[in-house]
């Protein structure tokens, strides 16, 4: 399955880029896609939310092909 995925903020600094096509295979929710592009470090992961065709969803949340997918990183802001 293609989805189209789009990074945010910290996120997008980390993968240098602002959206990509990725090839997952059926059954993966979104919370398995985000491991796999950003593997939790010696702090554990950054949390993120997540937005399936603009609509936000729970990490369990199992991807379609064709879908969009984006990450969306907590905001900092003074």
């Amino acid at each position: 399955m293609r989805i189209k995925v789009r990074y945010f903020a910290v996120l997008r600094e980390r993968i240098g880029m602002s959206e990509d096509t990725v090839d997952v295979a059926s059954g993966t929710s979104v919370a398995d896609l985000y491991a796999s592009l950003f593997p939790a470090g010696e702090g554990g992961a950054l949390p993120v939310m997540y937005a399936v065709n603009q609509r936000y969803v729970t990490s369990d949340h199992v991807l379609q092909d064709g879908d969009e997918l984006a990450f969306v990183p907590p905001l900092g802001g003074g």
